[in-house]
């Protein structure tokens, strides 16, 4: 699926690790790059590296949090809001070409099934 992924979102200069960054901050701005690694249960440098990736891109930009000066706030840019219904239409595309054969209570619940392998995953052991 990231190869073809890939290949949909080359036009648009945006790589099969940046596009899940791109699409969180476009559902739930402005965000922290903090709570973004939290969300996508993403490490810390690899969040950092995808949102230099998409700023140098002219996609996503920064602002520090007036609330907290530590911290900066991550938003879309013009081109930002331009680009994600491209990245949802190519996506759908990808996801259409998954679904081939399966029924919708099955798609359903292999995704379900993938988010809880996901959590699993990411989940601390308690010591």
């Amino acid at each position: 699926m990231q190869i073809m992924i890939s290949a949909e979102l080359a036009p648009y200069r945006i790589g099969s690790g940046q596009y899940i960054f791109l699409m969180a901050i476009a559902f739930q701005q402005p965000i922290t790059q903090k709570v973004l690694s939290e969300k996508l249960l993403v490490d810390k440098t690899t969040t950092a590296k995808a949102i230099a990736k998409l700023e140098a891109e002219g996609y996503v930009r920064r602002e520090v949090d007036s609330a907290d000066n530590r911290y900066q706030l991550l938003y879309l840019t013009e081109s930002g809001h331009e680009v994600v219904p491209k990245v949802q239409e190519a996506l759908g595309r990808v996801k259409n070409k998954t679904r081939k054969g399966i029924t919708d209570e099955e798609y359903d619940s292999l995704v379900g099934l993938l988010k809880t392998v996901l959590r699993n995953l990411s989940e601390q052991e308690e010591t």
